[in-house]
Formats: C-alpha cells, structure tokens, sequence
C-alpha cells in the first residue's frame, strides 16, 4: 500500500501582512488542525456519515489506527486511544481527511482497495497476525475461520481468529468481514450480522 502524504502545516511569511480574509479564516482553524501542523498532536480523530452509520476515525503519524462504528461512544474511543497510544488526542480533520475521504469512496462503491498506510499498534501477537491475515483477502472474496486459521499455520485456532477479528480496531479497512462461517451465514461482526451482510454485498460476495 501506498503512504498517503499528509497535509503540512499552516505557513505564512515574516513580514508579510496576511488579508483580512485570510487571517480570520486561519482564526477560526480548528485547535486540532493547528496541533498537528506544529507537531503537538499524536492522534487526529474525525468522523464521516457513510451509508452504513457514521463512523469515527483515529489516525496517529504512522497511518489509521481506529475506526468505530456509530454504537460506540466516542468519549470511551478517545478514553481508549489515550490509554493505549497517546494522551495527546484532538479531533482534527486535517490529519483524518484521507482516511475519512477513502472510506467514503469505499462505501459508496467508488474504491476496491484502501491506500491508507496503517498503524497496527491496537493489536498484538496472534490478533495482529489473524489481522494481516484478513487484510489479504481480495475484495469480492471470502474465506472461513477454519481457511483463515490454516492459512496462518494453526488449523485448530478457528475460534481464537474469530475473537481476534471481533477485536478488529479497524474494521471495513481491514476486511474482517470478509471471514464468514463454514457451514453458511455471514458470521459474527463487531458492526452487527446486518453491516456485514451489506458490505458483502457491497463487494458482490453475497447475493
């Protein structure tokens, strides 16, 4: 995948009067905009209305790190990202534009593949490699739990790759819901049975 660059900081030459306009347009920035440009912010928090709810997005220097579903609180989101990553936690638009702008694009039908670099620092040992697992799965294409677990080196571990994709801090861009199970129905998704069952038909895996 392809780094996305993000945007710079706000720059303005010494003695150089601003006009008016443009003073007051950087006035009313957003802190957290501002906390990014001069390095003062470690995770930049955003929100986008999509066809299946509105979803909150988290993205840190190295790539997206969290996206939540309308469900869950986003105080207990942030209350997470701060514990777990950095205090240093603001809503900021700037830094979440391209990861809102592809997931966007992806649930409107408009983009087969994410770009966003990711940060996988929510998941760790097996999750994290159930979840590099799930990320190679072709749009359109899905596997079991049990193809999942073989594919991993532990065919027995069925259950355990599907606690892990429950845990998902990414979901949509790191396609968990392309894992269903073996004997028929979608599965298990932390978005709910009804979200997976669109996305899957979103990609033309379900009919």
């Amino acid at each position: 995948m392809s780094a996305a660059r993000w945007p710079g900081g706000l720059g303005e030459l010494r003695g150089v009067a601003a006009p008016a306009e443009e003073r007051s347009r950087r006035q009313a920035a957003r802190p957290g905009d501002l906390a990014a440009a001069r390095g003062l912010l470690d995770v930049g928090v955003g929100e986008v209305d999509t066809p299946i709810g509105r979803l909150l997005v988290a993205v840190t220097r190295r790539g997206l790190v969290r996206v939540a579903f309308s469900e869950e609180e986003p105080e207990a989101v942030v209350e997470e990202l701060a514990r777990r990553i950095s205090p240093r936690v603001v809503r900021s638009p700037r830094m979440s534009q391209e990861a809102r702008r592809e997931l966007a694009e992806f649930l409107e039908g408009r983009r087969w593949r994410f770009e966003l670099p990711v940060d996988p620092s929510l998941a760790r040992g097996f999750a994290r490699r159930v979840l590099a697992g799930a990320a190679r799965i072709p749009y359109g294409r899905v596997r079991t739990y049990g193809e999942l677990a073989a594919a991993l080196g532990a065919p027995r571990a069925a259950r355990a790759v599907g606690n892990a994709l429950g845990a998902n801090p990414m979901p949509i861009v790191i396609p968990c819901h392309r894992v269903v199970r073996a004997g028929g129905g979608v599965g298990g998704y932390g978005g709910g049975p009804e979200r997976k069952a669109w996305l899957l038909r979103l990609e033309g895996a379900l009919r």
